[in-house]
């Protein structure tokens, strides 16, 4: 199973789009931060990541950034949802 990071800070939001991901057939990890997200990145490792970009603290373009200094993180896809 296909492995998804959702990165969102509106709770509606992520908890809507983790739940369509889910009905799909993908296991689905949340966080409602760019801090968060980059923890949860680096122990769950994804095979996307899926992120918004104005968020409070590390914003969208932050976890990027972050994302592609880690060697075991930087060939995962990312797409940007806002």
């Amino acid at each position: 199973m296909k492995k998804i990071l959702l990165i969102e800070d509106s709770r509606e939001i992520l908890e809507n789009t983790a739940e369509i991901l889910s009905l799909a057939g993908y296991e689905v990890c949340t966080a409602s931060d760019g801090k968060s997200g980059i923890e949860s990145a680096l122990s769950f490792l994804p095979d996307l990541i899926i992120s918004d970009i104005m968020m409070p603290g590390l914003d969208g373009y932050g976890v990027l950034h972050l994302v592609q200094k880690h060697a075991e993180l930087q060939d995962v896809p990312f797409i940007f949802l806002t």
